[in-house]
């Protein structure tokens, strides 16, 4: 199934390649940068256990009222319309005190499809079928329902996850463009996140883009050269993106 959201560095294009490299013996899936969540919802079920996470408040939020409470979400959500002014409303109401998780979880989904680019600050003139993505929040709540998820930092929650059974999927903001990202992410975390997965007892896989500073950080694991389709193609900028995907295995 697809994801019900977009988001920056979202994988819709590269799950497949992903998902491709999965092992066969893993009984506990983690995505530590969880996002949009593309590569979860790309299988039914990938393990007995499986992990999101992301450090984006705003975002688990969202997902936690998607998958404990979709009938009360999908009701704060009626009142949504195609409309510049109401997608400026829930801009100016994001960091507002005394909302419901839910009122907050409806006001940031607002921004997310209704904003270009899904930038969550600017409005998009586009036609969008609201209806039928606030029906499609059932269909994700029951993906959701046995997934556990988290708002923590990396290095804690690959810790508390790790056993030699787990598979870490990391799509960590990608070498120089980190500031595209909402949450801080600095240069050093970059380091602090190859120490981190380089220490565990389990496998894993990690998403980024082609550049000699990744590949040095990297070096002596696998390294596969994948491209994919710039998310602003057209038929005068037919760019191809390259990236990477790392494994420890």
């Amino acid at each position: 199934m697809n994801s019900f959201i977009s988001w920056i560095g979202g994988k819709k294009l590269l799950r497949k390649k992903i998902m491709e490299q999965f092992p066969g013996d893993f009984d506990r899936y983690i995505e530590v940068f969880g996002g949009a969540g593309w590569v979860l919802f790309g299988k039914e079920k990938h393990a007995d256990m499986e992990v999101y996470n992301d450090l984006n408040g705003d975002l688990v939020n969202l997902f936690r009222c998607v998958k404990y409470h979709p009938d009360a979400l999908q009701k704060e959500l009626d009142w949504i319309l195609v409309s510049r002014e109401q997608f400026f409303d829930c801009v100016a109401q994001n960091n507002i005190q005394g909302m419901t998780d839910i009122q907050r979880a409806a006001r940031f989904y607002c921004r997310i499809k209704l904003s270009f680019g899904s930038d969550l600050e600017s409005f998009g003139v586009r036609p969008r079928d609201l209806q039928k993505m606030i029906a499609y929040l059932r269909e994700v709540s029951n993906r959701l329902n046995k997934v556990i998820v988290e708002n923590a930092d990396f290095e804690r929650l690959i810790k508390t996850y790790d056993r030699k059974s787990a598979l870490f999927y990391c799509d960590p903001p990608y070498y120089h463009a980190e500031k595209y990202y909402t949450d801080r992410f600095q240069l050093e975390d970059h380091v602090r996140l190859r120490d981190s997965i380089s220490q565990i007892q389990g496998k894993f896989i990690l998403s980024y883009n082609d550049c000699p500073e990744i590949r040095k950080l990297y070096i002596g694991y696998t390294l596969i050269e994948v491209d994919r389709q710039d998310n602003l193609v057209s038929k005068t900028n037919p760019r191809r993106y390259k990236e990477l995907i790392i494994k420890n295995y």
